[in-house]
């Protein structure tokens, strides 16, 4: 987490995702790694460390996003900005089938390509998580 973020904004951004993952939903209950602030927009790439540029993400989501904002479409070759929690609603680019999270539009594709969310273990922790009672199925 960065360390020019007050406990205030932390838990504003925390509470704002009901502590789960605003890209593949995981609860931080859920999660062996403390769940993150993701800036979307990276410092690096003039992101300001401001409410409506943060997201809560779960250690893998924010290190396989990292300062990306988009990528390319491995068959056009074309850049496909990547979903914005801020912006973009994840019903809308994202549905839960069974187990895996099947993207709706190129953007939940790029997003999910990039940030592994139908990795093996990935949906294996998922069907746990579902047969658990701890995966908002249907929910978003």
């Amino acid at each position: 987490m960065a360390s020019d973020l007050g406990s205030e904004l932390r838990t504003l951004v925390a509470e704002r995702a009901r502590h789960r993952c605003e890209y593949c939903l995981l609860h931080d209950d859920d999660a062996y790694f403390a769940h993150q602030i993701d800036h979307i927009i990276s410092r690096k790439h003039g992101g300001l460390s401001e409410r409506e540029n943060l997201a809560y993400a779960c250690f893998r989501c924010n290190v396989w996003k990292g300062s990306d904002r988009g990528t390319r479409n491995p068959k056009t070759g074309r850049m496909i900005v990547l979903f914005n929690p801020r912006r973009d609603r994840w019903s809308d680019h994202f549905a839960l089938r069974g187990f895996v999270i099947e993207p709706l539009t190129p953007r939940g594709e790029a997003t999910a390509r990039l940030l592994k969310f139908n990795s093996e273990k990935r949906v294996a922790e998922r069907r746990l998580l579902i047969a658990l009672g701890r995966f908002p199925c249907g929910r978003q």
